[in-house]
């Protein structure tokens, strides 16, 4: 894949990337535990990709200073980006936090920091089954 200029692409360009790749790595790591049927698996998916588990996941992070100085700079151009789609079942400033969420998944995969994507997606993929237990 060739890299991308991720300084030059706004915030919400940014987490349409983010949300995808976020988005294999949940599908992924429900299908490894067993979950196939598809009523399932969107069930279960929605608990890791919300607006309110990314914002939740967002606030573990910033808690365990996970994030680099530069991925909270991505972070914030998305949660800031003026997008013209509106929050669906959340509030404006969930959804808004989950668009700086997804910004920094996008950041890293078009940069090709690949270790760094698996990384943030494992963190989060374990913080979202320890509440969920």
């Amino acid at each position: 894949m060739t890299e991308f200029r991720a300084d030059l692409l706004n915030g919400i360009a940014l987490a349409y990337a983010g949300d995808a790749v976020y988005e294999v790595f949940v599908r992924d790591h429900l299908l490894a535990n067993g979950i196939t049927k598809p009523g399932e698996l969107q069930r279960n998916a929605v608990r890791f990709v919300s607006a309110k588990a990314q914002a939740y996941l967002i606030a573990e992070m910033e808690k365990d200073a996970f994030l680099t100085e530069e991925e909270l700079l991505y972070f914030k151009r998305g949660r800031n980006a003026h997008s013209k789609t509106t929050a669906k079942n959340t509030d404006v400033i969930t959804y808004r936090i989950s668009t700086g969420f997804e910004a920094v998944f996008g950041f890293n995969h078009l940069t090709g920091e690949n270790d760094r994507v698996a990384e943030l997606a494992t963190y989060c993929i374990k913080k979202i089954s320890e509440q969920i237990l």
